[in-house]
């Protein structure tokens, strides 16, 4: 880009340029990163660069555009580069003080929907809420919802209070901030002793300690390890879920978990030696991994 002069270049040249170069770099998705990155730089959708696709950016806009690819190559996600990310037709903003949200953990809103629809006002329950992604879409697709999301991080809390009042959610969607159920018997939270959640939805930290160091560079230096590390195992976090989780259900209320595809069998055992649930299929995902645990409290 540095050595061209700026009258050649339009929108096309510029994408064609630094999609493969990124591609050269061996970016995972070059040409959509080199999309969306202009497109924001520019304020525009996506769209409006074919749509203006012979428009030449100012120098300003170039210059811009240049640090944002720069920050890509040393692995920061785009997700965080443009401040937002889609999940379930919503946009929702996203900083590195969350977990950037992805297409697998739909499948937890989706069964919660699938079971909620013939219910008026279920109470649902979002542990490690993050951006707030589940709870948000919960209650924007289920008019009657009322949700409480909790999360141990009052910056990732600050994210997910954003993301209900931008979509006008506010005043069915709460959030707390404690480590799991703790603050559900503080003041301000709800007496379970009888259990008071429809549903309580999670994606808890379930990477293997030992395997954070081999996670990909945009994941293990840019997202929250606290939203990843899951402990010797992965199952740190799962375990005290699924311990505390009958005390806040309903009689046939639901737990709805998202796990890593190899943790399906050994997080099955765990559920059933738990004893107070039933378990249905493993929910796959739309690659065919084990995805999502479903499991109703028993009577």
């Amino acid at each position: 880009m540095a050595h061209q002069s700026s009258e050649g270049w339009t929108i096309t040249r510029l994408l064609d340029w630094t999609g493969q170069y990124l591609a050269q770099k061996g970016v995972e998705s070059p040409r959509l990163d080199a999309e969306v990155l202009l497109a924001h730089c520019l304020g525009w959708n996506r769209i409006d660069l074919y749509a203006r696709f012979d428009q030449i950016p100012s120098d300003a806009i170039r210059k811009q555009y240049k640090v944002l690819i720069g920050r890509r190559l040393e692995g920061c996600p785009v997700a965080y580069l443009v401040g937002r990310k889609e999940f379930f037709g919503l946009t929702l903003e996203v900083s590195p003080a969350v977990l950037i949200p992805r297409p697998e953990s739909e499948y937890v809103v989706i069964e919660c929907l699938r079971l909620a629809k013939n219910i008026p006002q279920p109470h649902v329950l979002d542990i490690g809420t993050g951006s707030g992604n589940l709870a948000v879409a919960v209650a924007q697709q289920h008019k009657g919802a009322q949700v409480t999301g909790i999360d141990i991080s009052p910056e990732a809390l600050t994210v997910a209070t954003r993301n209900a009042k931008r979509h006008k959610l506010a005043e069915r969607v709460r959030f707390l901030a404690g480590d799991l159920f703790a603050p559900m018997s503080e003041p301000g939270g709800v007496a379970t002793g009888e259990g008071h959640f429809d549903f309580i939805l999670s994606n808890p930290p379930y990477i293997a300690h030992e395997d954070i160091s081999n996670l990909p560079v945009g994941v293990r230096d840019y997202e929250p390890h606290v939203a990843l590390d899951g402990g010797p195992g992965g199952f740190a976090v799962f375990d005290r879920l699924i311990a505390d989780a009958p005390n806040h259900l309903k009689t046939g209320g639901y737990l709805i978990v998202e796990i890593g595809s190899p943790q399906e069998k050994p997080a099955r055992d765990r559920l059933a030696a738990q004893g107070d649930f039933d378990l249905a299929e493993t929910i796959r995902d739309g690659s065919g991994h084990p995805r999502v645990l479903l499991a109703q409290k028993r009577g």
